[in-house]
């Protein structure tokens, strides 16, 4: 007996949260359908170019512009790295003991 009535209880609040729910959506789509075209954009017909968007050109340049910009500026970027900073430092340290830097082979 005991074990029944939590199972009641619950089914009866599932139910009741499922008509909540059931009075609450619209039953239209929530999401633009498939229609089969690219972007949902139907092609012109033929002969006729595509009218472009007013934003379209503004992203085109932006995006390629920002990319020119990470490239070259990655680029040109400073050698920050640890090894570098250390084979910089060692070499100094060996000219100022008065020691070869480069290696030269003995045949």
């Amino acid at each position: 007996m005991l074990s029944t009535i939590p199972s009641r209880a619950l089914r009866l609040r599932a139910a009741s949260n499922a008509l909540r729910c059931r009075y609450a959506s619209s039953g239209a789509p929530h999401y633009n359908e498939p229609t089969g075209y690219i972007f949902g954009e139907k092609p012109p017909p033929a002969g006729q170019k595509r009218k472009r968007e007013d934003w379209e050109l503004i992203w085109y340049w932006g995006m390629g512009g920002s990319l020119v910009v990470a490239v070259v500026g990655l680029y040109f970027k400073p050698d920050t790295s640890i090894q570098t900073w250390a084979l910089k430092e060692a070499k100094a340290r060996m000219e100022a003991r008065g020691e070869a830097t480069e290696y030269k082979p003995s045949n």
